[in-house]
């Protein structure tokens, strides 16, 4: 397909929610080992009361509900975009669960000492003091998170060399949580396999997931997205590599 039009069809697909079935035949990615929905899923059925913070369209935390052996008897997901709070809204209360609105980097509005188990994947930002507060004593975070330089391959290919932002390290949030008062569990890190087969599963990527490259539009990457076609042409496929861990902690 030529260029114009594979472009075309990566800008007209719907960016809301996390389902990313649409990259199916057009890209991979590995998944971590752990398998962090079934975690989830074994938490659940331990715990009275469970918050899901930026729950995204409410895909993985439904997911985990679905097959965990029992539910909570209080169930509440927190998301900030509108249009992924209302596929959450939808997806979520049929499973019973209240989707509150709340910005990444504020307060929740939610009481203190709530929650045995606060789950988050992949949020874009956490404040630390926040889900401490809401945690009870003895309560559990369980989080998959974003590491530092995630498919660093495609956004320098695109942008040239970038410094690694240090704060994304699994280091500093285990360092920011005990500052609150969560104690580490487990922490575990990995490297992963990302492909992409065209043009247009990139450019609905970058759309999808705007931190990789946060200016990011065709027109401003228009020359680097024809030479990453062309290599495209020519290798069939563009391996780069997410970077991701897991953390578990545990409010003191």
């Amino acid at each position: 397909m030529e260029f114009d039009a594979l472009v075309a069809e990566g800008l007209a697909v719907p960016v809301e929610g996390w389902d990313f079935s649409w990259f199916q035949g057009r890209a991979t990615e590995q998944r971590p080992s752990w398998g962090y929905a079934r975690l989830l899923a074994g938490r659940l059925a331990g715990a009275r009361s469970a918050l899901d913070i930026q729950t995204g369209g409410g895909e993985v935390f439904a997911w985990a509900l679905e097959q965990a052996a029992c539910h909570p008897s209080r169930l509440t997901a927190t998301e900030s975009w509108s249009p992924n709070a209302v596929l959450a809204n939808h997806r979520l209360g049929q499973l019973k669960v209240g989707v509150v609105r709340a910005a990444d980097d504020e307060g929740l509005p939610l009481r203190d000492g709530v929650f045995d188990l606060v789950s988050s994947r992949h949020p874009v930002e956490l404040v630390w003091s926040e889900v401490a507060r809401v945690l009870r004593p003895g309560g559990t975070f369980l989080s998959q998170m974003v590491g530092p330089g995630s498919n660093r391959e495609l956004y320098e290919f695109l942008m040239g060399p970038q410094p690694d932002d240090p704060s994304r390290s699994s280091q500093v949030a285990a360092a920011d949580a005990a500052a609150v008062g969560l104690q580490l569990v487990q922490v575990q890190e990995e490297a992963l396999d990302v492909v992409f087969f065209d043009v247009a599963a990139v450019v609905h990527f970058l759309r999808k997931v705007p931190w990789t490259v946060p200016d990011f539009t065709v027109d401003r990457y228009h020359d680097r997205l024809a030479a990453l076609h062309a290599q495209l042409d020519q290798e069939g496929q563009f391996l780069c590599h997410s970077q991701r861990y897991l953390i578990e902690l545990r409010k003191q």
